[in-house]
């Protein structure tokens, strides 16, 4: 199942972000599920990437470099360690951040705020991370 996924963060930076496609096993049935599936599609291709860069850097092709100029920032898809991503770990760490209240999710304009919460995804459903950001600090 393939779902658009914008990752956006708190700032005054980047105020838009594109929405980028991302390939699930099978189609959630929870937002604790869609959170799990989502980690585990990119706990997937960060692997993925540093198996390509072990054997040797590949191009970027002009639609990635435009889609960089986009973003304002070019990068090579360098990987500067060679471990890979522990999915288990990344797993718990997402849950843990969404209970924490780290980042906020959305399925089209509803908010989801319990991940027991049962969901209806169709095929490119947008979905919505909002990564807050903690201030430190003094406001005076």
């Amino acid at each position: 199942m393939k779902i658009k996924v914008n990752v956006k963060k708190l700032s005054k930076k980047i105020s838009s972000v594109e929405p980028a496609e991302l390939e699930l096993d099978r189609a959630p049935k929870t937002a604790r599920e869609l959170i799990i599936a989502s980690v585990d599609a990119c706990v997937k291709q960060y692997n993925d990437r540093i198996k390509r860069t072990e054997s040797g850097l590949a191009p970027i092709t002009r639609e990635q470099e435009e889609g960089m100029e986009r973003a304002g920032k070019i990068a090579f898809g360098l990987t500067f360690s060679d471990k890979k991503a522990d999915r288990i770990e990344a797993e718990q760490t997402a849950l843990q951040a969404f209970r924490d209240g780290l980042f906020r999710m959305f399925i089209g304009s509803e908010e989801l705020t319990d991940e027991n919460t049962p969901l209806s995804l169709d095929e490119n459903s947008e979905v919505t991370f909002i990564r807050l950001t903690m201030l430190a600090g003094r406001m005076w």
